[in-house]
């Protein structure tokens, strides 16, 4: 049997060193007020048009950066992601790449067609139909009657909305839209393609579809800019990264250096959330109990040492201190755990009732470890949900939110969890 070690390669490198987008210098400001907006907007094309409109540094009252001097390159069948907080400046610069907008300094240079994803159904018309908005959304991407008859059905397949397809595009729901939006703007055979937050919306199923298609795209020379603000969105897509703030480059490399960079400094406020080791409860009155307090959570290492967050791969223990007041039969717990940067989805879910493990507690201070060979998760900040309770009773006690930092020992670029593993040479 013959592997390919070179596959994974083949995705997440560009087929050949050829620039197809420069972005260089590019600033661009905006003024917080419509009504100086408009005055500064009329006073600029009056510049522009007597020819004496110069570049500026300078920020007008009520003016502020929306980008400042970016410049990165982007090469053939290349995925770079970008990242940063809202208003940081990613979809304006989509919008200045894309031409719906101009910089008020620097320059963009691109080669071929470029495909925006800028929004939900972005250049559709709501009042026509989906197979009207499909010929004229394509048109726009520089496609001919021919070519678009060509791909239409392709089109519809991919988008998965059936007969909807000649229903006004304001009776879609956003999902539809995006399908369709997403659908049309790749069986363009874009050189360039824009996609900001788009996949958010739609099932797992769609989405999964969708990135089969983007690396498809990638093999055949198309390069991808996309945002998102799912770590895995790109740590999976992506093989490069650009860390914007307030208008600035902060940083630019490998996505999961980047990532790191761009929680660390997301949640730098929360950071003693994070590392502050166990979690003392209070004892609540006994006519506010129900039976069974939560006293403590925390993180052990194999010899039992409190740690203040857990490392990636290492043996952990999850410790959950408990007061109960009485004898209590069939006791378990379920532990819900989400990334605090994502899309709020559950990445992890244990139960011991699942697992088939009960407890019969007696009336005394006590605590139930959590052991688990090799934790999983990679590194990054996490939000848990802790609930202990009873089969067919409400929860005894919870705890809502338990902040903690999970920390790496071996580099985790690319992975989405750590897989405990060997390597053996067997002899035929």
């Amino acid at each position: 049997m013959t592997i390919n070690i070179t596959q994974q390669e083949t995705l997440e490198k560009p087929q050949d060193s050829e620039v197809i987008l420069s972005v260089k210098g590019v600033s661009k400001k905006f003024c917080r007020s419509f009504k100086r907006s408009l005055l500064y907007g009329v006073q600029d094309i009056t510049t522009e048009l007597l020819g004496i409109r110069k570049e500026s540094e300078k920020l007008r009252p009520n003016e502020f950066w929306a980008l400042k001097n970016v410049s990165f390159e982007l090469r053939r069948g290349e995925a770079v992601g970008l990242v940063g907080k809202n208003g940081s400046g990613k979809t304006t610069l989509l919008r200045i790449i894309s031409g719906l907008i101009r910089p008020d300094s620097g320059y963009v240079e691109g080669k071929g067609r470029i495909a925006p994803l800028i929004a939900l159904g972005a250049g559709f018309n709501p009042i026509l139909t989906g197979r009207e908005n499909i010929y004229a959304n394509m048109s726009i991407l520089g496609l001919s009657k021919k070519e678009i008859d060509e791909r239409f059905d392709e089109v519809v397949d991919f988008a998965e909305i059936g007969d909807a397809i000649d229903a006004p595009v304001q009776s879609y729901s956003s999902g539809m839209a995006a399908r369709l939006g997403f659908a049309s703007a790749i069986h363009t055979n874009p050189d360039i393609l824009l996609v900001d937050e788009v996949l958010a919306v739609g099932d797992m199923k769609f989405r999964v579809k969708c990135f089969h298609r983007l690396g498809k795209l990638r093999r055949n020379g198309t390069a991808l800019i996309l945002v998102s603000h799912d770590t895995n969105v790109i740590l999976t897509a992506c093989s490069s990264a650009v860390y914007l703030s307030g208008g600035n480059v902060i940083a630019s490399g490998e996505p999961h250096a980047i990532m790191s960079r761009y929680e660390a400094d997301l949640f730098s406020r929360e950071q003693a959330e994070y590392s502050t080791g166990p979690l003392f409860l209070p004892e609540k009155p006994q006519n506010e109990s129900l039976g069974l307090d939560i006293t403590y959570l925390c993180f052990q290492d194999y010899q039992g040492k409190i740690i203040e967050s857990p490392i990636c791969g290492q043996p952990t223990n999850f410790c959950i201190g408990y007061k109960a007041h009485c004898s209590l039969k069939d006791v378990g717990i379920i532990i819900l755990i989400q990334e605090k940067v994502g899309e709020g989805g559950t990445t992890l879910r244990l139960s011991s009732f699942s697992d088939k493990v009960t407890f019969n507690l007696i009336a005394e201070r006590q605590e139930i470890q959590l052991q688990m060979p090799y934790f999983g998760l990679k590194p990054g900040f996490y939000i848990m949900k802790v609930l202990i309770g009873q089969p067919g009773h409400d929860y005894l006690d919870a705890v809502e939110a338990f902040g903690f930092k999970v920390d790496e020992s071996i580099n985790m670029s690319q992975c989405l969890f750590y897989q405990p593993r060997a390597w053996r040479r067997i002899s035929s």
